[in-house]
This record gives structure tokens, sequence and C-alpha cells, in this order.
């Protein structure tokens, strides 16, 4: 994680640099800022910091993990992950709804609103999967 939060730390020194020069280029070529690419670089710097800082204080209170050692066999790193539903179609469901409301977007409006029923009822059913049917509990 370490690593992690030092490519991070490097990445948002790079896009201030980055963002500077696109600042400079656009006044030297147009004589004047470009607001948009700007701030999407700028945007670009506060996360990278983000995710650094994020990174870092997570390896400060973690402590060494597998994968920062270099005598960690694969098995150390075998922890539970979390628990997944691998026979659950709510998932799939509520991809195609996503992916339909924003393909609304491109397509017409109309779309939309075929798409976000079916996304809202994918959302419901996948967040209460474990609270009716067989997998009650």
């Amino acid at each position: 994680m370490k690593t992690n939060a030092r490519l991070f730390w490097l990445l948002a020194v790079f896009y201030v640099l980055d963002a500077a020069g696109y600042v400079v280029w656009n006044w030297v070529s147009y004589g004047k800022i470009e607001v948009i690419g700007s701030a999407a670089i700028a945007m670009l710097v506060f996360l990278s910091i983000f995710i650094a800082y994020y990174l870092g204080s997570a390896a400060k209170n973690q402590g060494i993990a597998p994968e920062d050692r270099l005598d960690a066999e694969v098995e150390d790193g075998d922890f539970e992950q979390g628990h997944f539903s691998p026979w659950s179609w709510w998932p799939f469901f509520l991809g195609i709804g996503c992916a339909l409301a924003f393909a609304s977007l491109a397509i017409g409006w109309w779309l939309f609103f075929i798409a976000f029923p079916i996304a809202l009822i994918s959302l419901v059913r996948f967040v209460y999967e474990y609270y009716s049917g067989v997998n009650a509990h």
C-alpha cells in the first residue's frame, strides 16, 4: 500500500505540472484560459491526493501487508474478502438497467422511463435478497 500511496503522490505532482502547462498553453495559443479542461485536470490533482492520503493512512493503520513483504507466500494473503452470492442474477439485471439508463442519453428520454424501473427493482432486490425467499434469515 505504501508503494501505491507514493505512486498517487507522484501522480498528483504530475497533474499539478500538467494543469499548469495546460493553462499556459491555452493562454499562449488562444489568449484565454479554457475553463473545463483546466478544471478537469485540477480535479485529477485533488483525486490523486485523496487516494494517496487514504492509501497512506490505511497502510499506517494496517501495518505491513503480505503484498509489501518480499518473503510472503500466497497463503499469507488468503483471508476473508467478504460474502458474495455467486447464484444471484440481480447484479446482472442492475447492470442492464444502468446501461440502458446511460444509453438513454444518446438514444432518447423515452428509454429512461423503461430503464429506471428495471434498475430500481433490481437494486432493491439485490439489496434485500437475503431477506426473502429461500435464502431468508
